[in-house]
């Protein structure tokens, strides 16, 4: 009889090893990252731009802003599905396709309206994918290195970020418009930049085209020979090595799989009630209440990040350095309000601004790198904590400084929460099963999120008519939220490698 080696997925996936293939499928996760991010936080700087030509309100901001969280909401469950029952890379290629062209499309938007609508649209597209992206990636990364790598998105998605600001600068600052009576619009620098943030979507859908199938994924479903198939190719493109010398013939899972349904609402239904029952209820709920905590708390300042740093610099230029935080932003709010009332238009980002946005993620993009390579010492749950009560301190002392350079610091202590992000994330796909595990991401992203749509209305109103007491109660849910992830499941994995046996079959 045939000898054959019989293993856990984990160590087929370590004998696959880790190298060139892990590299290009971390560059394919970037791709999608980066799509989402733009996708997401364009309005970060698409609406204060716009305001002028499409004589928006304060209230119609808000909503402008929060359309894209909304789109999120309304199909992270759907995407989640999917995901587990077509496919990681096949969903994602469709979610990439459908956010390119609508997002496309949003570029000849004639009103606030449909800017709203096709942004909703290209965003519900995008809505599963930072959750799909990071579950593909840990599906496909040995044990050893996954807590890292995936922790290292947060990187992805605050150097994103950044990239969008830098874009912005050259961008807005062009003076150039175009009338194009047929829609009634003039084409000029704000919709050249939505265009410009569209073309990455284009680059993820090729990089999930031609991405590997997540071979975890492919055990979980029965299709075993396939799934061996992928850890083949992933085995001779690290180590160079021909396919035949990878020795695994058989892979066990080792853990529960899901019953089999018939019909798309009792699929759906059955990929979604073992989260909210016992032994993963507990987890569902703590998860997405820290979810809760942390987007409501730090995402609207994320998305009015430039909004605010505009402010910061208006004021400056306007010889009022001495303001505190909120004098500042009523003030840039004064001149904003006139401007869109003025026949000479001009609303575009202070670019001194804009450049500091950049500064700002470029530093929590650089600190995510080094936090991420301490992760395997530290642990993800007690990195969470302390960068959760240090955003929240920082954040509480905003209110207290006249002193605008001291301010900047300290909004950038707590905008560092936005590591966060990943460190949850990072817990989320480690302590959910396979065949739920994209649905649980999504699901209490989701929950999550929505909870941001709120914050980020709540956000910019209380900025123009209760300034100071938002920033005292945002980052004191923040440091209430150091305090309840103590209450979260570890996710670190302790378990001993298994040395790799042989079996006969």
């Amino acid at each position: 009889m045939v000898a054959k080696i019989k293993v856990d997925f984990e160590d087929a996936l370590t004998l696959a090893g880790f190298g060139k293939f892990n590299v290009v499928l971390t560059l394919a996760t970037i791709s999608v990252i980066l799509s989402m991010t733009f996708e997401i936080f364009s309005v970060s700087y698409l609406v204060p731009a716009s305001a002028c030509e499409l004589k928006t309100t304060v209230p119609q901001q808000g909503l402008m802003a929060a359309v894209p969280v909304l789109g999120i909401i309304a199909t992270s469950h759907i995407w989640g599905y999917l995901a587990d029952t077509r496919g990681r890379t096949t969903v994602l290629a469709w979610c990439m396709t459908l956010s390119f062209i609508f997002g496309s499309l949003n570029t000849l938007a004639p009103n606030w309206i449909v800017f709203s609508v096709l942004k909703f649209i290209s965003s519900s597209a995008v809505a599963g994918t930072y959750a799909l992206a990071i579950t593909l990636l840990s599906e496909c990364t040995l044990q050893s290195c996954r807590s890292k790598m995936v922790a290292l998105t947060s990187t992805v998605f605050v150097g994103s970020t950044a990239t969008m600001a830098i874009l912005s600068v050259p961008v807005l600052q062009l003076k150039f418009s175009y009338d194009i009576p047929t829609l009634g619009i003039t084409f000029n620098s704000w919709r050249l930049l939505n265009l410009v943030y569209a073309l990455p979507c284009a680059i993820g859908t090729l990089c999930m085209y031609l991405s590997y199938e997540s071979p975890r994924y492919l055990v979980m479903i029965g299709d075993e020979e396939k799934a061996l198939e992928v850890l083949r190719g992933i085995f001779s493109i690290n180590t160079g090595k021909p396919k035949e010398e990878y020795k695994v013939e058989s892979v066990t899972l080792g853990e529960e799989s899901g019953k089999p349904t018939k019909g798309l609402i009792a699929s759906i239904i059955s990929q979604t009630v073992p989260l909210l029952k016992p032994p993963l209820l507990k987890k569902t709920i703590l998860l997405s209440i820290m979810f809760i905590i942390v987007y409501f708390g730090i995402n609207p300042f994320i998305v009015w990040l430039p909004f605010i740093a505009d402010a910061m610099m208006t004021s400056i230029r306007n010889g009022d350095k001495d303001f505190k935080m909120c004098d500042m932003i009523r003030s840039s709010q004064n001149a904003t309000a006139v401007a869109v009332e003025a026949e000479n238009q001009d609303c575009s980002l202070d670019s001194y601004a804009m450049m500091a946005v950049f500064g700002t993620n470029t530093i929590l993009a650089t600190l995510n790198i080094g936090l991420s390579s301490l992760i395997n010492v530290v642990g993800r749950k007690r990195m969470l904590i302390a960068i959760q009560l240090f955003a929240g301190a920082a954040g509480l002392c905003i209110n207290l400084s006249s002193i605008w350079q001291l301010n900047a610091v300290l909004l950038v202590g707590y905008v560092l929460a936005v590591l966060n992000f990943g460190y949850i994330s990072t817990i989320c796909v480690e302590v959910f099963p396979t065949y739920v595990k994209a649905m649980a991401v999504c699901l209490t992203l989701m929950v999550g999120r929505g909870s941001s749509v709120l914050g980020i209305n709540i956000l910019k109103n209380m900025m123009v008519s209760d300034c100071e007491a938002a920033f005292y109660m945002f980052p004191s849910l923040t440091f209430a939220g150091g305090i309840f992830a103590f209450c979260l499941p570890d996710g670190d994995n302790k378990k001993p490698q298994k040395k790799v046996d042989d079996t006969e079959t």
